[in-house]
Parts: structure tokens; C-alpha cells; sequence
């Protein structure tokens, strides 16, 4: 990879004020007190001038180019230059935020908090042009804070293209190819490096909308030449390009739900479970207000017909039973049902409902950890703790269609010869990206780990066939 550094880059200093921060010479915090604080005085690097952009790969003006940035079938590269003091300033926030790199130092393992790492400016590089001052942070949450507990510097990244064009207005509205945020994810937990990728791709395939992903390997210089970090998914941001691509109005409410609420039990309703990704500025919760209100009417039992009418006028239950049943052919654990999170809401303007948006699919195509991914038929299930599923399961008619969503899935978007096929070329496209991951870049403890993760899945989709099979007979 050929850098395109400007002199005045390299002199650039970043003026920091940092409390008790202790680190390694490998980049990775060893240890310190949890009240290391992180001041960012001023930036000293804003005289400069972006040489390499061009209309086509740099500005707003153009629409997203997804044949460039999510092509399937390659692993294409891209890397991140980060000054060596921002670099610090990243994971002494990481510290800040659960502990000592490698050692799981806070009681009760994973933190909850609600709040992110901290954003800094870096350059980001792909096919020898340069992209300037793009916002950069830490990215996950018990991934994230497993990853770093584990001493695992493979982590994952958000990546903005214009966070910083206040501070360096030669930047305003940058673009990557017509996109303003994406998502560099580690694979976390998965050590054949390709469920986010083939679960995205399936929930598509079936009409549900979802993130585009492709596969890149990720280097990361901060200050001691180009480090592999490894094998990453790119994955597309809901609230970036999805809601412009996959519906033909992106002005309505998206909310990125998470929290107890968020499991639609009734009286469980709060607007910051419910968090607004667009419209911020509108405190106007009432579409989901009358999703719980249409959920929980008296009628659903008395006058079903009544109920589903009411509820369809609100919710799109067709994208949702759709979703449902590719969801629990496929089996993914982390998400509704299991946990109040990995979803988006999106009030589509053209419809008026309230349409769902799987996120976060690195833990699908398993059985899962805790309670294991949800049954076919969701015994066992909560009715009163997940409503969306226990009731509309509960109905002849909306089951009646999750069940034909159900054979639909099978036959068409996760036949088993077709993932066979699928499984197989990937395996041959990655794993020697995935293989020559180093030593606390990845999560694979030796090199057949990864066909041994291929073979799972291959069984896995056989497995699934026949549990379908039996559910629906």
C-alpha cells in the first residue's frame, strides 16, 4: 500500500491532556486508573489540501457505488493511518470504558453503558487513494468489550467520512464512494469469518430490507507501519444508505431500539428505549406509541379480525412474519425474542408503518449461546415478554403466513445445495485471509479452526432442512 502523506501531516500534532494513562509499546493500554480523563485541546493539521479527491469517490454528488464498495465474490482492502497520540487517546477511552486491556478487570463482566468510544480523525486509504480526516472509532458492544477484555486488538470500527469537516472544511460532505458512514465489523465469534455477510445476504434475497456487507481485509498503522488486523465485514449503516436505497422516501422516523422496552411487553413503552436516528429534533414517539397500543387492544383474542386490522395499519406484519421465519430457519439467538436489541424500526412514509430492519447478524446461522436461538414453533416463548411474536404466533392467520414464509425460506433463500455451494467458495476465497490473521489480531487458536467453522455450517444448513421439515409436517 502506497501512503500519501503531506508534510504538514507528518508534523501535525495532536494536543492531548492525559491523566494517569499507562501504555504499551504495541499500541495496547496495560494498565492505569479509571479516571484517566481525555481533553482535546486543538488540532494543529487543518492546512492541507485533498489532492486525491475526485467527484466519483469523494463527493455527495454522486449516488452510492455499491458495484465498488460491497462487490461480491473478492476481498478487497482498506487501511487506516492514525497518528500515534490519537491512537492513545483511543484506547485510554477504551480504559475508561471496561478496564484494562486483556484482563477482565471490572466485577460482572460486561458493562452496560451508553456510551460510545470516542471519534478521531484519521486517514483512510483504498486502491492508493487517500481519504482525509475521516472519523474513526471503536465500534460493538459485548463484542467489543469481550474482544478487549480478551486482549484481542482485532475490533471493530465505525467509520464517518465527514465527522470532522467543521474542524477541516476542505472535507465538508465527504464521501466514500457515495457513502457517508459504514461499518467495519470484526466477526466476532465467528470463526468462519462469513455469517454477517451470508445472513444479511439471505434476509435480502427474501425481501426484507438489510445492510449490504462485503469482505476486506483491514490494516491499521498507528504510528509503527501497517499492522493486519485481519479478515472484516464492511457492512452498510441503516441510517447512512439503507433507508435511501431500500425505500423510496428516507424522511421517516428510524429508531434503533434497545432496552427493556423494546421487547414490546405491555407498559414497558419509554422514548429513550426507542432511540431516534433521524428526526432527532421531533419528540414524536407517537408511531410507536400506537404499535404497543394496536399490540395490546382488549380485542385480540374477542375479535381477532378487528385486531389484525388495527395492527396492520400500523405495523407491517408482512416484512415482519417474513423476517420472523427467516430469522428462526436460519436460527440467530441475538436479536428479538432472545434479546432487546440488533433491530431497527422505519417509519415508511409511503406506507405510514412501522417496518423492521434486522442489524447485528454476526451471531446468526447457530444455535446460540444462553437460551440457544428460538424454536420453529416457539415453545418455551414468553407470549406476554416478546408480544410481537407470541401473539401474531398465536393467531391462525398471521401464522398461517409464518408458516408459508417459513417453506418459502427453505425452498428458495436457504436450500440446502444452494448454501453448500455458497459456503464452499467462500471458504476458498477467504481462508488464506483468514489463516495468516496474527497473533492478537484474531480469534482462531489455530489455522483449521477456520474449515472446521466451514464444516459447521454446512451441517448446520442440513440440519435446518430437517427441522423445518419436521415443523411443518
Amino acid at each position: 500500500m502506497k501512503y500519501k502523506f503531506t508534510l504538514h501531516f507528518i508534523k501535525s500534532i495532536l494536543l492531548f491532556s492525559l491523566l494517569t494513562l499507562i501504555s504499551c509499546s504495541d499500541g495496547n493500554l496495560s494498565s492505569g486508573s479509571n479516571d484517566t480523563e481525555i481533553t482535546i485541546v486543538e488540532y494543529d493539521d487543518t492546512d492541507f489540501e485533498p489532492t486525491d479527491w475526485t467527484e466519483a469517490t469523494h463527493s455527495n454528488d454522486v449516488d452510492p457505488n455499491y458495484d465498488e464498495v460491497f462487490e461480491d465474490n473478492t476481498v478487497k482492502r482498506i487501511d487506516i493511518v492514525v497518528d500515534s497520540e490519537r491512537w492513545e487517546a483511543m484506547l485510554s477511552d477504551m480504559y475508561n470504558l471496561y478496564g484494562s486491556f486483556g484482563t477482565s478487570s471490572r466485577p460482572g463482566g460486561i458493562t452496560d453503558s451508553d456510551e460510545d468510544p470516542i471519534f478521531v480523525p484519521a486517514e483512510v486509504f483504498y486502491k492508493d487513494t487517500e481519504w482525509y480526516r475521516v472519523g474513526i472509532r471503536f465500534k460493538g458492544n459485548s463484542s467489543l468489550q469481550s474482544s478487549w477484555s480478551a486482549g484481542i486488538m482485532k475490533l471493530s470500527f465505525k467509520l464517518d467520512f465527514d465527522e470532522f469537516e467543521d474542524t477541516y472544511p476542505q472535507i465538508k460532505n465527504q464521501r466514500f464512494y457515495g457513502f457517508k458512514k459504514m461499518s467495519l465489523k470484526n466477526n466476532y465469534n465467528d470463526e468462519s469469518m462469513i455469517r454477517e455477510k451470508v445472513s444479511s445476504d439471505i434476509f435480502r434475497n427474501a425481501g426484507v430490507a438489510a445492510s449490504q456487507t462485503a469482505f476486506y481485509t483491514l490494516y491499521v498503522d498507528y504510528g509503527e507501519g501497517p499492522q493486519y488486523f485481519g479478515v472484516y465485514t464492511l457492512v452498510e449503516e441503516v441510517d447512512d444508505t439503507v433507508i435511501d436505497t431500500q425505500f423510496s422516501n428516507n424522511d421517516g422516523n428510524l429508531y434503533k431500539p434497545d432496552g427493556t422496552g423494546a421487547s414490546f411487553a405491555s407498559g414497558t413503552f419509554s422514548e429513550d428505549v426507542f432511540e431516534k436516528k433521524t428526526n432527532e429534533d421531533l419528540e414524536d414517539w407517537s408511531d410507536i406509541e400506537s404499535l404497543f397500543t394496536a399490540l395490546h387492544a382488549d380485542n385480540r383474542t374477542s375479535d381477532p379480525e378487528s385486531w389484525r386490522e388495527n395492527l396492520d395499519s400500523v405495523f407491517d406484519t408482512d416484512t415482519f412474519l417474513k423476517y420472523l421465519a427467516v430469522n428462526t430457519v436460519i436460527q440467530n439467538w441475538d436479536t428479538y425474542g432472545r434479546m432487546t436489541h440488533n433491530y431497527y424500526l422505519y417509519n415508511n412514509p409511503d406506507t405510514g408503518l412501522l417496518t423492521w430492519i434486522p442489524w447485528d447478524n454476526n451471531e446468526a446461522l447457530q444455535t446460540g449461546n444462553q437460551q440457544g436461538s428460538l424454536p420453529l414453533n416457539f415453545s418455551g416463548l414468553s407470549t406476554s415478554s416478546w408480544p410481537l411474536i407470541g401473539y401474531m404466533y398465536s393467531d391462525d392467520v398471521y401464522r398461517a403466513k409464518y408458516d408459508a414464509y417459513v417453506k418459502e425460506t427453505v425452498n428458495n433463500y436457504f436450500k440446502t445445495s444452494d448454501m453448500q455451494t455458497l459456503y464452499t467458495n467462500y471458504a476458498s476465497l477467504l481462508e488464506s485471509y483468514a489463516t495468516s490473521e496474527e497473533d492478537g489480531y484474531t480469534f482462531l487458536n489455530n489455522s483449521s479452526d477456520f474449515q472446521n467453522a466451514i464444516s459447521t455450517l454446512k451441517s448446520h444448513v442440513d440440519q435446518r432442512a430437517s427441522a423445518v421439515s419436521s415443523y411443518l409436517n
